[in-house]
């Protein structure tokens, strides 16, 4: 799967929390001063190739939705992550988090359980 812009995840965030939609209403959600509609057409177009969106038509115009979840997008980017800054050791990464302290003991100790529990099915 191809990383996105950040361009591009707004836009799929617009999709994931609401569900098909047209570029007219994509760009109803944006704040003041809004995109030109030709700028989101663009960026849903460059979602198609990558075939995070597809559409159907109704007439001259599309209705966009997403191809893949939330979840699925935010799992292979994680993973990504910890391969490519962690050598694919998600040790490392929590070990990182916990010198930084970005991660607290109760943190961890309800990390610690949800690994025992998840092993344990």
């Amino acid at each position: 799967m191809k990383k996105l812009s950040t361009k591009e995840e707004e836009i799929m965030g617009f999709l994931w929390e609401n569900g098909p939609m047209f570029v007219r209403d994509i760009c109803e959600l944006y704040p003041d001063p809004k995109p030109h509609y030709n700028t989101v057409s663009t960026f849903i177009r460059l979602l198609e190739e990558k075939k995070m969106v597809d559409h159907k038509a109704f007439g001259g115009s599309h209705q966009y939705f997403p191809t893949v979840s939330k979840e699925e997008y935010c799992l292979n980017n994680v993973n990504g992550f910890v391969s490519k800054f962690f050598g694919d050791s998600p040790r490392l990464l929590v070990s990182a988090l916990i010198e930084q302290e970005s991660l607290s003991l109760d943190e961890l100790k309800d990390l610690i359980r949800e690994v025992e529990k998840n092993q344990s099915k």
